[in-house]
């Protein structure tokens, strides 16, 4: 009796095998690039989000330290400029803060003084600016030099611009990061497909006697390596996002500090990873595959 015809056994077998010993590496180096390329893209969002928050916050206030003049109490000279300050255009509260306040503000730079309230220690007024047309340092002095307060007005302007210096840095790191880990993922894929045509040799030789292109084989390893390196992406954007849930859940919803929040939509970072990781694999395999057999013509 004949065995049933099945047409899958005469299909042509790929000319490049699906699988391969080696693709268990080259999965588990480019997932661990993966992975660390989403941990870096998290960590710059969280920084980002950071700084913009601080700024936003010291943007909008102004601290000003006012001294007594003559025989006039801290007290009453911190009431007379809360006062000047407040009819201030672009000024939306301005308020005296209790001799406790500042207290507490100037003893950890003390030290544990029992005597802290028989020191000299100026008065200090919060300023509250208008966010649609705050009022500048020039003109907050100009109002308290009006009502002849000896005062000085921070506004905040030097620690803004050490905010917005370190986010700068901490993007380009982040962008530096970034390029670094592609490279070592192209680095990786390259030398897998060096290693492919190499052992794939004869194959490539009878590809060029039936007339096939040099791009038609160099797609074969083109795709092949942008499938696997997709998989792997795939693997390092899933593991990134678990560790930055984990984190997040772990730090009562704030992620690891207060300082660096981690939001929930941080985790769509990881969602590029694996369409990047494909293009980045396909790329250093059609530039590898293509100069490798021209140089074996």
């Amino acid at each position: 009796m004949s065995e049933p015809f099945d047409a899958t056994r005469w299909q042509p077998a790929p000319l490049l095998p699906e699988k391969d010993a080696r693709d268990g590496a080259l999965i588990f180096v480019v997932a661990v690039l993966c992975f660390m390329a989403c941990l870096t893209a998290m960590g710059v969002i969280a920084a980002n989000r950071a700084a913009h928050a601080w700024t936003g916050q010291l943007i909008g206030e102004a601290t000003v330290i006012v001294r007594p003049r003559g025989g006039e109490t801290p007290d009453a000279a911190a009431a007379r400029a809360a006062e000047a300050l407040s009819a201030t255009p672009g000024v939306t509260e301005a308020r005296a803060l209790e001799p406790a306040k500042a207290y507490d503000l100037i003893r950890p730079w003390l030290g544990d003084v029992s005597d802290i309230e028989d020191l000299p220690v100026p008065r200090l007024v919060a300023v509250t600016l208008d966010a649609k047309a705050p009022a500048d340092a020039p003109k907050l002095r100009a109002a308290l030099i009006a009502q002849n307060v000896d005062a000085t007005v921070d506004d905040h302007s030097l620690w803004i611009k050490d905010i917005r210096r370190a986010g700068r840095l901490v993007g380009g790191v982040g962008a530096g990061v970034f390029l670094l880990i592609a490279a070592a993922a192209a680095a990786v894929v390259a030398f897998a497909t060096r290693a492919g045509l190499a052992a794939r040799r004869d194959v490539v030789e009878v590809l060029h006697l039936a007339g096939a292109e040099d791009g038609f084989i160099a797609r074969l390893f083109q795709v092949r390596f942008a499938r696997v390196a997709g998989q792997a992406g795939l693997i390092g954007a899933i593991m990134a996002a678990a560790l930055g849930a984990g984190l997040r859940v772990a730090g009562g919803g704030g992620g690891l500090t207060p300082a660096l929040p981690l939001a929930w939509s941080d985790l769509l970072a990881v969602v590029p990873c694996p369409l990047l990781a494909a293009l980045v694999a396909a790329g250093a395999a059609q530039f590898t595959a293509m100069k490798l057999i021209r140089d074996m013509q």
